[in-house]
């Protein structure tokens, strides 16, 4: 296959930065990475695209940095939704550093009913990626369930607490904070342990999973999702324990191509499928498992693999109005279209999946480095031709230059 050029010489001279400064040879640093040093000089030169999130995560770890250094830095907020997303990042990473559950809570908690109420509103507005509004909401409840670990209804409390971290977690990753997002899957963890409930210990391990793999640590993510899904196969019968067992199967199928071992991530992903077959579309847990969620991350798998025509594939046969949550959706429109823009003649399509996942969840997409990505790509590649007002006005929104 022709190496696909770069549509963004930033990523490959940011990779050239950090290597000059820790004094490496072009060939050193590319056998870290696990790349030939043929490879590492085109994508340094920006004739090789290092936008395969895999191949991008190989050589962050290779540089010793996050992915996200070298792909965007930061992303800038292009309205005041996102802008407040973002700069809710900062109370829900204090709240996640103070409610230590081997710490008492400094602050009276209200009535349990009020906070079941407020979660409830949290998670709806995080399954809508409104992350601005769960991010306002997120650092008060986190502190107050907290608070609540300590009172007559601990248990209880202690569910809430790790629904509200998974939560948490989730808006971070999605953000672009997969350090923060593991931090918040850490206290999910801690939750998860103190209830003793096996199926939250498997929920917690998804999302510790979900913020290693963002982080390029893939073998830590299929370590811990593959040791989660072992134990959890036992307590499957449990209400969510079926479901949860799926999704962890899901994580072990991405993490292991990370790892590039494709046979396995094959073998996990059958698992998976068998499972939601058997389960249909669920909603227990908030993972939503089932068939349409198996092809979402099968879309995502083979588009970095390299396979974009087997994703668009995917794509079509899969309906994600199966699914009624946009922060699921968004997935699956915003990976169609990074498969799509890596296929000649498919430009036109590509950008009104774009438009459909900016319609869905424009926070989400405003402040994605994958859809930056991909909308930058479409977009120099138009210059060639007449670029449409509505690619235009998209790149316009995300800030990206034309």
């Amino acid at each position: 296959m022709t190496p696909r050029p770069s549509t963004d010489p930033a990523v490959g001279e940011r990779i050239r930065a950090r290597r000059l400064l820790r004094g490496w040879s072009m060939r050193y640093a590319a056998s870290r990475a696990g790349v030939s040093h043929a490879t590492w000089s085109r994508i340094e030169r920006g004739i090789q695209a290092a936008d395969n999130r895999f191949t991008l995560a190989d050589i962050a770890a290779a540089l010793e940095c996050s992915p996200a250094d070298l792909a965007e830095g930061a992303t800038p907020a292009t309205d005041r939704a996102a802008a407040a997303a973002l700069a809710g990042v900062r109370g829900i990473r204090r709240a996640l550093v103070d409610i230590d559950l081997a710490e008492p809570g400094t602050r009276p908690a209200p009535p349990a009913g009020q906070l079941s109420r407020t979660l409830a509103l949290v998670d709806t507005l995080r399954q809508a990626c409104d992350y601005a509004g769960a991010a306002r909401l997120l650092p008060d409840l986190l502190r107050d369930l907290h608070t609540e670990t300590a009172g007559p209804d601990r248990r209880a409390a202690l569910r809430m607490l790790c629904d509200a971290t998974f939560i948490a977690s989730s808006v971070l990753r999605n953000l672009g904070h997969p350090a923060d997002a593991w931090l918040g899957a850490e206290r999910c963890r801690d939750a998860a342990e103190a209830s003793g409930d096996p199926v939250l210990r498997g929920y917690a391990a998804y999302a510790m999973a979900n913020a290693a793999n963002a982080c390029g640590s893939f073998q830590r993510g299929l370590t811990l999702a593959e040791r989660a899904a072992d134990e959890l196969a036992r307590h499957a019968h449990r209400p969510g324990g079926t479901e949860t067992l799926g999704a962890l199967q899901l994580i072990c199928a991405y993490a292991s191509q990370g790892r590039k071992r494709p046979d396995d991530s094959r073998a996990w992903l059958s698992e998976a499928d068998a499972l939601a077959r058997g389960t249909g579309e669920t909603t227990a847990m908030g993972m939503y498992f089932g068939p349409t969620n198996v092809a979402i991350w099968r879309i995502s798998i083979e588009v970095d693999e390299g396979d974009p025509g087997r994703a668009a594939e995917i794509a079509r046969r899969t309906n994600p109005a199966a699914l009624t949550v946009g922060f699921r959706q968004v997935f699956y429109y915003a990976d169609t279209a990074r498969a799509l823009a890596l296929l000649p003649g498919h430009d036109r399509q590509a950008i009104r999946f774009l438009l459909t996942a900016e319609r869905r969840a424009p926070q989400h997409v405003h402040t994605s480095g994958d859809v930056r990505r991909t909308a930058r790509t479409l977009l120099e590649r138009s210059h060639r031709r007449t670029a449409g007002t509505e690619l235009r006005a998209l790149c316009e929104r995300m800030r990206i230059a034309g």
